[in-house]
Order: C-alpha cells, then structure tokens, then sequence
C-alpha cells in the first residue's frame, strides 16, 4: 500500500530550530513513549540543509539510545520529507503500529 508519512495519525508535533531544541523533543517523545501509542510524532525543521542534517541525526539516534536506555523496543520507523517551502519533516512511529493501522 502506497502512502505518505505526512498521512500517518500524529500524536505530537515538534518545530525544532536547533540541536538543543532537538535533544528536548528527544526526552519528550522517550518519555511519551511509542509503542503505548497509536500515532506517531513529527519534527519539523527548517529548511537549511547544515542545520536540518544536524537536527534529524540528533533526533534518530538519541530516540534509539532513549529506548535502550529504558529498555524499550527501539523498531521506530522513520521519513524524512519535504513538509513545506519552510521545513523539513521526520515522522516516526513504531513499527508495529505502522502494522496494525495497516500500513
């Protein structure tokens, strides 16, 4: 089934300027959580490539090392797209919600 990420349920969204705006969103979608939930979250960034580069390899490994550090499954699905003329997004969910809204 073809989608886009921007039609998955979103829990959350996240506008992040900066890295340390991304390590805040980090702690909150690890301590929201994603496996209790059936949506997922999205980060948007802004579209300067150094900063959105820096912002989502900040956001995919520190939600990895949050899951391991609460010793919870880190299957997170994640995309990375074009949101709008101003941002960047990352959508993450995890997988087997991704499977059981039929996606």
């Amino acid at each position: 089934m073809e989608f886009h990420p921007k039609d998955l349920p979103i829990s959350k969204t996240y506008d992040l300027k900066n890295e340390e705006d991304a390590i805040k969103a980090i702690e909150d979608m690890v301590h929201l959580g994603f496996k209790e939930k059936k949506e997922g979250y999205k980060v948007l960034m802004p579209k300067e490539t150094k900063i959105a580069k820096r912002i989502g390899y900040t956001v995919t490994t520190g939600i990895t090392k949050g899951l391991r550090e609460k010793n919870e499954t880190r299957d997170v699905k994640y995309w990375t797209y074009h949101h709008d003329d101003e941002h960047f997004a990352i959508v993450l969910i995890d997988n087997s919600v991704l499977e059981e809204l039929g996606f």
